[in-house]
């Protein structure tokens, strides 16, 4: 399947987390591709404060990984890997648990994370055109 959200403005990302908070619930991987500053770390924020998330929330550009906790103590992991200098990075991170846990996660820069992903996942990508951003998710 596949939704497209039309976002000119900040509170246009509510209905699109909302969505990606239920969509969640069925496939809890999602592989952000967009260019830089097109808005994944400003999405993927909204979307954790819809799901309860009250903790400061930012890009993890050095950490690679981030973890939260929502108010019902879930996790939602968001992954840069964009800085990542190869796979075993991610082993010793300990990606196989945390993608067996089904936990949410959000991976920027999902190419990287490909090889791992041997299960369903939603493609959702950040087009920029002017002030405006085509979200588009494939599920």
């Amino acid at each position: 399947m596949k939704k497209t959200f039309e976002v000119n403005n900040l509170k246009d990302l509510k209905p699109v987390a909302k969505f990606i908070s239920e969509l969640s619930k069925e496939i809890p991987h999602f592989c952000l591709e967009a260019e830089m500053g097109a808005g994944k770390t400003t999405l993927i924020n909204e979307v954790c404060t819809q799901m309860g998330v009250s903790e400061h929330t930012s890009s993890p550009t050095y950490s690679i990984v981030n973890e939260y906790k929502t108010d019902s103590g879930k996790s939602i992991f968001h992954f840069d890997l964009y800085r990542l200098k190869n796979k075993g990075e991610l082993l010793d991170i300990g990606i196989l648990e945390i993608l067996d846990s089904q936990e949410i996660c959000f991976f920027e820069w999902p190419e990287k994370i490909l090889p791992y992903l041997d299960e369903k996942f939603v493609n959702l990508s950040i087009e920029v055109k002017g002030p405006t951003r085509f979200i588009t998710l494939n599920y």
